[in-house]
């Protein structure tokens, strides 16, 4: 059972309680108690770069204390700390995460913002990506947002400022090297990410 099974109003919100009993074969996240169908699976494009940028940031972390996972895989963000997870409100399945602190892993996930959160748009997700999750992210404090849009071979690096809030981003194209603030030394060869 999914939420389209149990919602009656459009304006129904669920929590990550109830999120663990949906077994309708379709991935869901919620934002603020909203659910987001991710259904179907992203084209191959999407997830060629994925893999690509998988596999450099997974190297670059080889014997270092940071943790990469990519989706599907939970992150969940409490209201609060002392919040009980099954009335949190939220979680998503970002492209790709980057953990440095192994107290908020466990063995559902991720509770608690990731320190670099990676999203490639598609077309079935660019106005979350670039919307509501930009807003989550950022008022939960994840250092850096990176979004990757393969139709312009571009890249958009957020990072937190000194007031909480992202600045203005820096922009990368097909055969720049964008770096990390966060995972200082990454360096990401966009010809390579790009390449088919």
């Amino acid at each position: 059972m999914g939420p389209a099974n149990l919602a009656e109003k459009l304006d129904e919100h669920f929590t990550y309680g109830q999120y663990c009993q949906w077994n309708d074969g379709e991935r869901w996240e919620l934002i603020d108690g909203v659910p987001y169908n991710m259904t179907p699976a992203p084209v191959r494009k999407h997830q060629g770069i994925l893999m690509r940028v998988s596999l450099v940031v997974g190297n670059f972390l080889a014997g270092k204390p940071c943790r990469a996972y990519f989706a599907p895989f939970d992150v969940r963000f409490p209201d609060s700390s002392e919040q009980n997870d099954s009335d949190v409100p939220t979680v998503v399945q970002p492209d790709l995460v980057v953990i440095c602190d192994e107290k908020k892993l466990d063995d559902r996930g991720c509770r608690g913002a990731p320190d670099l959160v990676v999203e490639i748009l598609s077309p079935s997700t660019s106005r979350k990506d670039i919307g509501a999750k930009f807003r989550l992210y950022e008022r939960h404090g994840v250092r850096e947002y990176w979004i990757i849009h393969p139709a312009e071979e571009s890249l958009m690096v957020f990072a937190i400022g000194e007031d909480g809030k992202y600045g203005r981003p820096q922009g990368y194209g097909r055969g720049d090297f964008a770096t990390s603030t966060v995972l200082e030394g990454l360096e990401l060869n966009l010809e390579e990410i790009f390449a088919e």
